[in-house]
């Protein structure tokens, strides 16, 4: 699962990267995004613009917002059946803005715990997940609209770490995932492992297991 992650860019250079309208939000430079916290998207392709939407996604039939703790990821291989996310899946997509993430090994449990490692593009680019969005009306109050991470196998660099990653868009597909026109079998042929060999990683310390801690600290290199 992905249950961590970070927009640490320049407004602006992350405007100018991904061709974004970012005028509407204030974003400040977020080192640990955990979930219930607001999270950057993109809705419309046409428009760009920024919005800021809560992380884990609450369906609109829910009870109660509790839902969204367990809601953070949507599967790509059940995302077009599960009532959750297959009417999302066709009808309401958005791009999540990030420039790192993290996942903690399975691999060397030491009895301290899992180490965590943050994950990243090696040009330092930021890049876009591919998200699901929903509005939730409570009965009092003003709706409450939250977003969902999709997931898919661990690309070749992710599966010493992991089995899963989130599913990162390539630059040539990003915008064409808010066409309303894209068909379901063409959209999954996109949730896929990010290509291996334009991602680097290095461990980092047990600070970003704590969701207050927002700092540059949390991805900085852990001491060998």
């Amino acid at each position: 699962m992905c249950g961590r992650f970070t927009l640490t860019l320049d407004p602006g250079d992350l405007q100018e990267e991904l061709n974004l309208n970012i005028s509407s939000v204030v974003l400040t430079p977020r080192y640990n995004i955990a979930p219930s916290q607001p999270v950057a998207i993109v809705r419309d392709g046409v428009a760009r613009s920024v919005e800021l939407f809560q992380w884990g996604l609450v369906p609109s039939w829910a009870k109660d917002v509790s839902i969204g703790y367990k809601m953070i990821n949507a599967r790509s291989e059940t995302i077009a059946e599960k009532p959750s996310f297959r009417t999302p899946f066709a009808h309401r997509r958005c791009l999540i803005l990030a420039d790192g993430f993290y996942e903690w090994s399975q691999a060397d449990v030491a009895a301290s715990g899992k180490t965590p490692y943050f994950f990243y593009m090696k040009d330092h680019k930021p890049f876009t997940f591919a998200g699901l969005w929903e509005e939730w009306k409570p009965p009092e109050g003003d709706p409450l609209r939250t977003c969902t991470i999709i997931t898919c196998a661990a690309n070749d660099m992710l599966k010493p770490y992991h089995e899963r990653m989130p599913v990162i868009l390539p630059a040539d597909v990003r915008w064409l995932w808010l066409d309303t026109d894209a068909r379901i079998p063409e959209l999954q042929s996109w949730l896929v492992p990010y290509t291996a060999g334009e991602m680097a990683c290095h461990p980092v310390a047990r600070l970003v297991n704590k969701p207050d801690v927002d700092a540059p600290e949390c991805i900085a290199p852990l001491a060998g």
